[in-house]
């Protein structure tokens, strides 16, 4: 009798301890990666200038204290359990390409849009800086941790991943589609016909057209994949339009913002599957309304606080146990493979 009383109060135990998304589902944790502390410096003098857009000067001296990272980019799956969790309204107006002046336009699209969202496993968009938020807010709830999105000096040390190229493997951007889904010449074929407008591609080719599975190319040398391209990644920090004034300590800056055309603006980076060569790098720097969603190529990463030393040296260095997100992905990744008739880039 005393081992059934005692099996049927571990199972009470770990029935309490396991974190609950709705109904008994267990939440869909990320797998983070610890990201050890370090000096670097931020920003570049290369990137293009613009008054009206953020640029990446003046080139600064940052500290970065050790935080964890999403090993992927947050996914429809992810995002679907806590839509369906609480109800959450994340629908309205999203910019998609089309056939205009500008090439894009705002329509009547969602997250969970098949034609954005065309599996579990691909990165989610058409959600804005504010639904992120919301999102982690609720994961955190759950799950009893800090997740939070990163300031914009963790992304940037993080995608840069001790490199001093000009991108994290070297210089020449033909390596790209290794690494990164970037507008190369399968995305520019595919975006060439749904805009009518043609550009400079990347000089190589993965067989992605527009959004790819997430961690389908090969990892930074932090073991983070999707860094650069597929999608642009919120960050914390409000705009500013230069590092003039920048914090040192590698925390988020949001104070003094810059607004654009009378709105508040939140930055993301990475660029995205519609990005090229200058897009794609660590150091570019782009922009969003708070509330502006879009299927161009915003969505976000999760970060994590460490909250102790203990805790620090710990995991410094160390890559979580794989979570229920990695369960399926493997054969997602296989899927896509198929999808695009190759097994790796070229």
């Amino acid at each position: 009798m005393k081992h059934i009383l005692f099996a049927l109060l571990l199972a009470a135990l770990a029935a309490v301890s396991a974190p609950l998304a709705a109904a008994g589902d267990p939440v869909i944790t990320p797998t983070m990666v610890t990201i050890k502390g370090g000096e670097f410096f931020m920003g570049s003098f290369d990137n293009p200038k613009d008054e009206n857009y953020p640029v990446s000067e003046p080139v600064h001296a940052v500290k970065i204290k050790a935080f964890r990272l999403a090993k992927y980019e947050t996914t429809v799956k992810q995002f679907r359990q806590f839509v369906e969790a609480t109800g959450y309204q994340a629908k309205g107006d999203c910019w998609k390409l089309a056939g205009n002046e500008w090439g894009m336009e705002v329509g009547q699209v969602a997250w969970d849009s098949p034609a954005y969202a065309p599996t579990e496993y691909h990165p989610v968009t058409c959600v804005s800086w504010n639904d992120a938020h919301a999102y982690l807010e609720w994961l955190s709830r759950q799950t009893g941790k800090h997740y939070r999105l990163p300031s914009e000096a963790e992304w940037e040390y993080a995608a840069r991943a001790g490199g001093k190229g000009r991108y994290p493997f070297g210089d020449d951007p033909a390596a790209l589609c290794k690494y990164a889904n970037v507008f190369d010449r399968s995305g520019k074929a595919a975006i060439t016909r749904l805009t009518g407008k043609s550009r400079e591609e990347v000089g190589c080719d993965d067989g992605a057209q527009f959004t790819s599975v997430v961690g389908m190319y090969a990892p930074n040398a932090f073991g983070l994949h999707d860094m650069l391209g597929n999608i642009g990644e919120f960050v914390e920090d409000c705009q500013h339009l230069s590092y003039e004034g920048a914090p040192a300590d590698g925390s988020a800056w949001t104070s003094g913002c810059a607004a654009f055309h009378g709105g508040a603006m939140a930055i993301h980076r990475g660029g995205s599957y519609n990005n090229g060569a200058v897009g794609a790098s660590p150091t570019y720097r782009g922009h969003a309304g708070l509330d502006n969603r879009s299927s161009l190529g915003e969505g976000f990463r999760i970060a994590e606080t460490i909250e102790s030393e203990a805790g620090q040296q710990s995991r410094d260095g160390k890559a979580a146990k794989p979570s229920a997100l990695e369960a399926g992905l493997a054969g997602a990744q296989q899927a896509e493979r198929r999808a695009r008739g190759k097994a790796s880039p070229k």
